[in-house]
């Protein structure tokens, strides 16, 4: 995210935290349960490791997502939504709906994830 004080609109600042095709996906994986890196991973098709890797970074850095790393051999570690991140659930749920009624209206339709 960007970090200049300046007065901003609220909507840039959505931008700034959900802008990207990945943090939306990410959240959206883990809207239910914690998955490990590779689990997320598989369901994010066409995402390379460096890439996901980045993106959880920043969303840790947002205390969007949470990171535990589980004292095992070898290292267990699963990601998952904070309290603050579970606070962007129903506007997700609102994406979804519109989205299903756009293709209602158009005579669509299209598997949800």
């Amino acid at each position: 995210m960007k970090s200049d004080k300046k007065s901003r609109c609220l909507i840039e600042l959505f931008i700034d935290v959900l802008g990207s095709r990945w943090n939306i996906l990410i959240i959206w994986h883990l809207r239910h349960n914690a998955l490990r890196f590779t689990d997320l991973q598989k369901k994010m098709h066409g995402v390379n490791s460096n890439t996901l890797t980045a993106h959880l970074r920043e969303l840790e850095e947002l205390k969007i997502v949470s990171r535990v790393v589980f004292p095992e051999v070898p290292p267990r570690v699963e990601y998952s939504l904070t309290e603050h991140g579970k606070t962007l659930l129903p506007v997700f749920d609102r994406l979804k709906e519109w989205g299903l009624g756009y293709l209602e209206a158009e005579g669509m339709t299209m598997d949800i994830c």
